[in-house]
């Protein structure tokens, strides 16, 4: 209980009170406006696809922007191209194209998952030439076929196993 309790004082101790928010000169956060609910209701900044509204202004309010924001409450026919892209830049750092064009990262990624391969190869082969002792003799394919020749001398499991494949009349497999 006392562990809800904490939690909660704290979420309200960061938060900004609701009534704040709803009054009718915005909030600010530092010196941005707070202008939305965001995704999370913090005052944070954030481009992101899925909540395309940011609780806060990228930039702070300069006295050109302020001018702008006076003169973008009458008629936007009025503003030209370079007003209107200056209120969008103080309110948003970059359009839904910029953010979601490809960044290329993967490129580094792949650079670096390939090097740590190569490198975990060439410590393999490294251990396999100085580290681990050569193979037994009895890997060697001659000595295999001994071994499988001395099995079908002694009858090793004739029942159902090796030795029963064999037909000794014929010395050949079954």
């Amino acid at each position: 209980m006392a562990n809800i309790l904490l939690r909660r004082a704290l979420i309200d101790a960061i938060r900004v009170p609701a009534g704040t928010r709803a009054s009718s000169e915005l909030a600010k956060i530092g010196n941005r406006e707070w202008v939305g609910y965001g995704y999370n209701g913090q005052p944070n900044y954030v481009d992101r696809p899925d909540f395309p509204i940011p609780a806060v202004r990228f930039r702070p309010d300069t006295p050109d922007i302020k001018v702008l924001r006076e003169k973008e409450k009458g008629d936007w026919r009025k503003l030209t191209l370079e007003e209107k892209k200056a209120l969008y830049r103080a309110s948003f750092c970059q359009t839904f194209a910029e953010f979601q064009a490809p960044t290329g990262e993967w490129k580094g990624v792949l650079g670096w998952a390939l090097t740590i391969a190569s490198l975990s190869i060439w410590i393999y082969m490294g251990m396999k030439l100085f580290v681990y002792s050569p193979l037994p003799e009895s890997f060697d394919e001659d000595a295999q076929k001994a071994q499988l020749k001395r099995m079908l001398d002694l009858k090793v499991n004739p029942v159902d196993g090796l030795s029963s494949k064999w037909d000794y009349e014929n010395n050949r497999w079954k």
